[in-house]
């Protein structure tokens, strides 16, 4: 099964999001930035999801994890629980 490893910062604007994406690609901390701004329980691990399997996830979020380029930030992706930056950092077979 298909599984993949990534973390991320959920906030519920766009704007929010698009905010906290420029600090990103200036250079600063996913997890510092996932730990001060994200609504998600994982905010607590720096914004760790862990280990993920396909069809666990809300679809928008799952599509960036299984088939976007690793070490890039992504997003903001909107689903129903808001807006979504995801980065993923390992991706298995």
């Amino acid at each position: 099964m298909k599984s993949a490893m990534a973390k991320h910062i959920l906030v519920k604007t766009k704007p929010e999001a698009l905010s906290i994406k420029e600090k990103l690609d200036k250079g600063q901390d996913f997890a510092k930035l996932a730990r001060q701004f994200s609504t998600c329980p994982t905010r607590q691990r720096g914004g760790d999801l862990g280990e993920i399997f396909k069809g666990k996830l809300v679809k928008p979020v799952e599509q960036v994890i299984f088939n976007q380029p690793l070490s890039k930030v992504h997003g903001p992706i909107k689903s129903k629980f808001g807006y979504h930056l995801i980065i993923v950092y390992f991706r298995g077979s």
